[in-house]
């Protein structure tokens, strides 16, 4: 069994994606957290269950990756193109997804908590059984797909932006 550093699968990826997904499968964990992809596009990646935690794809184009049970915590998908990607189980809290296009993408029993889509297109995606969507972060310029494909007791409308939420106090003229 070949041992890899993390720039050698870089590498591998870059120029060898179907040499990487046979390695994978031999492989008890993955870890490529901290990993810097900004700018690569990558087809048909298998990144199951792989440790991506604090990792960018910023600016990517990624197409038919499985990202299924992935810990994509704080991950840079910032501008990113994702098209057809499977986020089954996926972890992705605190990734930032401004600016994404994510579309046709599935993200099935994965947790949104603190996700930030300001300015994602969504298009497509099916969201239906996301968890803690109510929790991620978007604005107006959210474009989400149709109601059919999102949680039954989500209303993307009501968008937050947790800076200005104020306590009722704060509300309070003073008299200074």
């Amino acid at each position: 069994m070949i041992d890899y550093t993390k720039e050698e699968l870089i590498e591998l990826l870059k120029k060898n994606p179907e040499k990487f997904n046979e390695w994978k499968v031999e492989q008890e964990e993955v870890d490529l957290s901290e990993v810097d992809f900004s700018g690569i596009n990558l087809a048909e990646i298998d990144f199951a269950d792989v440790d991506l935690n604090s990792s960018s794809f910023a600016d990517c184009s990624l197409s038919f990756v499985n990202f299924t049970n992935a810990d994509l915590t704080s991950v840079d998908f910032t501008r990113a193109r994702v098209l057809e990607c499977d986020f089954t189980d996926a972890l992705l809290t605190g990734a930032d997804c401004s600016y994404a296009e994510m579309t046709y993408c599935n993200f099935s029993d994965s947790d949104m908590a603190g996700c930030i889509l300001s300015e994602t297109d969504l298009s497509n995606s099916d969201l239906t059984s996301s968890v803690n969507l109510n929790a991620a972060r978007y604005d107006e310029d959210t474009i989400w797909p149709d109601d059919d494909l999102l949680p039954e007791d989500f209303d993307g409308a009501s968008h937050r932006d947790l800076s200005s939420l104020q306590d009722e106090e704060d509300e309070v003229a003073s008299d200074w």
